[in-house]
C-alpha cells in the first residue's frame, strides 16, 4: 500500500490543531478544488513528529455546526474526552476564529433553537459563548391562516416554561463552538480539506493479542477506515461520521440510498429591521407558503418566507422600498383579514375539551410589528427533502443533513442534527464503558434505533403541513381553520404541541400538529 510521506506544518490557531499541507498536487486540485494556502502567518508555525499513519478513533467529516457539536459533546463526556478526533472540513472558517462585531447587522442565516437544543449547549460548555453574542429568546408565538378563519397562540407560560426558543445566528453558533474546543485540551486536528474517496475491508481474524498490530494491519483486517482527502494526506479511523450536508459525500461513498424529492418551492431569506425590538415569533400561512417572522434582537427580526420560484425571484430582484411593503402587506391584511375567535367558534365552544385552561387560550390576535427597513441581502435556496434509508453501516454513521434533509416550516432542520449529535456521542460512551468497538455496526445500529424514528415522525408531519397549505380549497380551509381553533383552545393538545415541537417530548398525540415554528 503506497503512502503519501510529506512534510507537515502544524499551525496552532487559537487553540486549534490544523494541519496544513506544504503543497498540493495538481490531480487534487482537479478533483476537488481545492486551495493551497501558505501556512498563516499570524499563527505560530512549528515543525512537529513526523506521523505517517495519521490513525483516529474518530473522523468527522464536516466541521459545521452539526459536525462540531459532535466534537464538543465527545470532547466534553468522560468516557469520550480521551479520543482522538480528525475534522475534516475545507471551510476556512475552522482555522481561525473571526470576531463578530455587535455593531453589525444580523446575518440573515439564522437558527431557531429549542430548549433541548439550548441544553444540549449548555452540557457541552458553548451556551456560555452564545449568551456573549447577540440573540433572541422569545416566550411568544402567534400562528394564523391567511383566510381569516382561524389562529392559534402560544405562551411559554403554557408549559410552565420562560421561553419557548432562541434564535440565533448560525456563525454564533459555529463560533460558540469552535471557541467550547479552544478551551478544552480534546485531542482534534482539523484537516483544511476535502475527503475524495473512502475504503473500509471486510473483517477477518482478530487483532494481536498484545495489541500491537500496525495501521496497514488494523485496516487490511476491517478494523479501520482509510480516507483519502484532497490535499494528498491519508488518515485512518475507528468511525467515520458524515456531517458533511445534505450534498454528503460520505453517504456517496458508504453506498447509502435515499429517499425524497424537491418540492416546488423557494425559500427567500434576510434581515429587517423594526422600530421597537419584537420579542414574539410569528407565522402566517399564506396561498403559496408560510411566512415567518423572528425575532433577533436589537430592534432586527429574520424573515424566512416560502413561495413559488418565480415569486422568490421577484422578491429578490425589487427594489428594497417595495419589498419592505410586500412583506407588510404578507404579515398584515394581504391575502385575507385578520382571524377573530368567534369565526369558528369562540373558547367556550371548545370549554369541554380544554381541561386547565392555558394562559394563551385567552390572549387576542395581534398584528405583528411594521418592517421599516430592509438590513441584509436577500437569500434564496430550493427547497427540498431527503432522507437516508440507513443512518450507519460498519465504520460509518450519517448525521444532520447528511441523514435527513427536512423543509424549513418548523425551523427544526438543525435541531434534528444536534439531537443526532448528542445521541452519536452517548451510543460511543456506551460503547466505550463496555469495551465494545465504536465502529461496530451492532452499536452504530443503537443510535439510528432511537433517533431514526422520531426524524421521520417530524419529517412526515413537515411535508403534511406543506402538502396541506399547498391547495386553496374551500372545505380544505375550513378544516385547516377548525385545527388552528382546536389548538388554540383544546389545553391538553396545545401543551403537547408545545412539549413536542421543545424537544421535550419523543411523539405528538395521533392528530395533527398545527404549528412547530420554535
Amino acid at each position: 500500500m503506497n503512502r503519501v510521506i510529506a512534510r507537515r506544518i502544524y499551525v496552532n490557531i487559537s487553540g486549534l490543531r490544523v494541519i496544513r499541507k506544504s503543497f498540493c498536487s495538481d490531480a487534487a486540485a482537479k478533483v476537488s478544488g481545492a486551495n493551497c494556502d501558505p501556512p498563516s502567518t499570524e499563527s505560530e508555525v512549528k515543525q512537529s513528529f513526523i506521523n505517517n499513519d495519521h490513525q483516529y478513533d474518530v473522523a468527522i467529516v464536516g466541521g459545521g455546526m452539526v459536525g462540531m457539536a459532535l466534537a464538543c459533546s465527545l470532547a466534553s463526556t468522560p468516557l469520550t474526552k480521551h479520543l482522538n478526533v480528525a475534522i475534516i472540513d475545507s471551510n476556512p472558517a475552522l482555522g481561525k476564529l473571526d470576531s463578530i462585531k455587535k455593531e453589525d447587522p444580523p446575518d440573515p442565516r439564522v437558527s431557531t433553537v429549542t430548549p433541548a437544543t439550548i441544553s444540549f449547549f449548555k452540557d457541552v460548555g458553548a451556551w456560555q459563548y452564545v449568551e456573549q453574542h447577540r440573540h433572541a429568546y422569545f416566550d411568544k408565538m402567534q400562528v394564523w391562516d391567511y383566510t381569516g378563519f382561524g389562529y392559534t397562540r402560544y405562551n411559554a407560560r403554557d408549559v410552565n416554561k420562560e421561553v419557548l426558543g432562541c434564535v440565533v445566528e448560525n456563525k454564533v453558533l459555529h463560533r460558540s463552538l469552535l471557541l467550547r474546543m479552544q478551551n478544552t485540551d480534546f485531542r482534534k486536528t482539523i484537516y483544511p480539506s476535502r475527503l475524495t474517496s473512502m475504503a473500509l475491508l471486510p473483517s477477518s481474524s482478530p487483532v494481536n493479542a498484545d495489541g500491537t498490530s500496525s495501521t496497514t494491519s488494523l485496516f487490511t483486517r476491517g478494523r479501520l477506515a482509510k480516507l483519502e482527502l484532497s490535499d494528498g494526506n491519508s488518515l485512518y479511523a475507528k468511525l467515520v461520521v458524515g456531517a458533511d450536508g445534505g450534498k454528503s459525500r460520505v453517504r456517496e461513498l458508504a453506498g447509502f440510498k435515499t429517499t425524497g424529492w424537491s418540492y416546488s418551492q423557494n425559500a427567500i431569506i434576510c434581515t429587517i429591521e423594526h422600530a421597537n425590538e419584537n420579542h414574539c415569533a410569528w407565522q402566517r400561512f399564506l396561498p403559496a407558503g408560510p411566512i415567518a417572522l423572528l425575532p433577533i434582537g436589537d430592534n432586527f427580526s429574520n424573515i424566512v418566507w416560502t413561495m413559488n420560484p418565480k415569486e422568490a425571484s421577484d422578491c429578490k430582484l425589487m427594489n428594497e422600498d417595495d419589498f419592505v411593503k410586500t412583506v407588510n402587506h404578507a404579515l398584515d391584511y394581504g391575502y385575507g383579514p385578520h382571524p377573530k375567535s368567534s369565526s369558528l367558534g369562540s373558547a367556550d365552544m371548545w370549554s369541554w375539551l380544554q381541561g386547565d385552561a392555558t394562559i394563551s387560550a385567552r390572549e387576542h390576535f395581534e398584528v405583528p410589528p411594521k418592517v421599516i427597513k430592509l438590513a441584509s441581502e436577500r437569500m434564496v435556496f430550493p427547497l427540498s427533502l431527503k432522507h437516508a434509508n440507513d443512518y450507519v453501516s460498519k465504520r460509518v454513521v450519517l448525521i444532520g443533513d447528511a441523514a435527513h434533509t427536512v423543509h424549513p416550516l418548523a425551523g427544526q432542520g438543525v435541531n434534528l442534527g444536534f439531537g443526532d449529535a448528542s445521541t452519536v456521542s452517548k451510543i460511543i460512551a456506551e460503547g466505550i464503558a463496555v469495551g465494545a468497538d465504536i465502529g461496530e455496526v451492532s452499536l452504530l445500529r443503537k443510535y439510528e434505533a432511537e433517533r431514526k424514528p422520531a426524524n421521520i415522525v417530524m419529517m412526515a408531519v413537515l411535508d403534511g403541513f406543506q402538502k396541506a397549505y399547498s391547495v386553496d380549497f374551500g372545505p380544505l380551509n375550513i378544516l385547516r381553520a377548525a385545527a388552528f381553533n382546536s389548538a388554540q383552545y383544546i389545553s391538553p393538545l396545545k401543551r403537547s404541541i408545545i412539549s413536542y415541537a421543545s424537544g421535550e417530548q419523543r411523539l405528538p398525540l395521533p392528530l395533527p400538529l398545527f404549528s412547530l415554528k420554535f
